[in-house]
């Protein structure tokens, strides 16, 4: 039995859930891509990279460690599907620290900016992403400081090796390959707990996103051109004017009516095709949770998000004159 709380201040309450839920699906299928659609593919593609790679080793860390949760009393836990995961370290922290710092770092080449408010926005980001698990009960302070220290030691310990990374994503013919191939070993091989949780579940879905955004910009440098910053870098920051704005919503909306489609769409094609062959009743959704279902269809689903995201989605808005 949970235990009943009230609340007392409701903006502080909806700001909390408001930043938990920036490390959920819906806010990385939704925002992440729109700073590829509406401002530079170069920051999507840096970010996607370090958010894949930081995520998977939290994930993995969390069912090597196998510490708890705090528990419920005494704390009040406002989330319920990740309770059975374990705690530490805080992944909603690690990947808010990364999405932050990955994007300040990257757009100093890219755009001017004051590089002190692009430093309290990534600072006041990952913070209150990571007040929000203490907020929510989720997490103990451990287990955010932990995520945050973590992140902070693989981005300066990648940090010098991103240009690198991005020439070989790029250039190199062997791109596609390990970019796939990679996250599709890493999904197979994650941990078996003996019980279901929803970690490898969680972890195969972002190693597929980041697989197919991975292949998928090697195809897009090959296709041409794309949505990029024009002139000499680092240029000015867009203009905010009203017609910015609504070609931006435009692009948005376009944007993750295509992911959201693709997404349910070839979920539904795997699992059917997955069913069949394994020769599980359709209405058995407790199917999916076996490995050998679970993991392809998330795979297949994902990567196919991140392939359209990374190729397609520009393609359309050069047809539909968004561009």
């Amino acid at each position: 039995i949970r235990p009943r709380y009230e609340v007392r201040n409701w903006p502080l309450h909806f700001l909390f859930l408001f930043s938990a839920g920036m490390g959920h699906e819906i806010f990385y299928i939704t925002c992440l891509p729109c700073i590829h659609w509406n401002l530079d593919p170069f920051l999507c593609r840096r970010l996607v990279n370090m958010w894949t790679m930081v995520m998977y080793i939290g994930q993995l860390m969390k069912d090597l460690l196998k510490l708890p949760r705090p528990p419920s009393p005494p704390v009040v836990k406002l989330e319920t599907r990740v309770d059975v995961e374990y705690g530490l370290p805080s992944t909603h922290a690690m990947a808010a620290t990364a999405i932050s710092f990955t994007v300040l770092l990257s757009a100093q080449s890219r755009f001017q900016f004051p590089f002190q408010v692009g430093l309290m926005v990534a600072v006041t980001m990952s913070s209150l992403v990571s007040l929000s698990r203490l907020y929510t009960g989720m997490h103990s302070v451990l287990d955010v400081i932990s995520g945050v220290l973590l992140s902070a030691v693989l981005i300066l310990l990648t940090y010098p090796y991103w240009e690198a990374i991005d020439q070989f994503q790029l250039s190199s013919p062997l791109s596609p390959a390990v970019g796939l191939m990679l996250p599709l070993f890493l999904s197979y091989t994650y941990p078996d707990l003996g019980h279901y949780s929803t970690t490898r579940g969680d972890t195969t879905t972002i190693l597929g996103a980041g697989g197919g955004c991975f292949a998928g910009y090697w195809v897009s440098e090959r296709l041409g051109p794309t949505i990029e910053p024009g002139g000499p870098l680092p240029a000015p920051l867009p203009t905010l004017t009203l017609h910015a704005l609504a070609w931006g919503a435009a692009r948005f909306l376009v944007g993750v009516l295509a992911l959201v489609g693709t997404r349910q769409v070839v979920k539904t094609l795997s699992l059917r095709v997955l069913y069949a062959w394994y020769k599980v009743p359709r209405n058995d959704s407790s199917a999916r949770r076996r490995k050998e279902i679970e993991v392809p269809y998330k795979f297949v689903t994902y990567t196919a998000v991140g392939l359209v995201n990374s190729i397609l989605v520009n393609r359309i808005f050069v047809l539909l004159g968004l561009s």
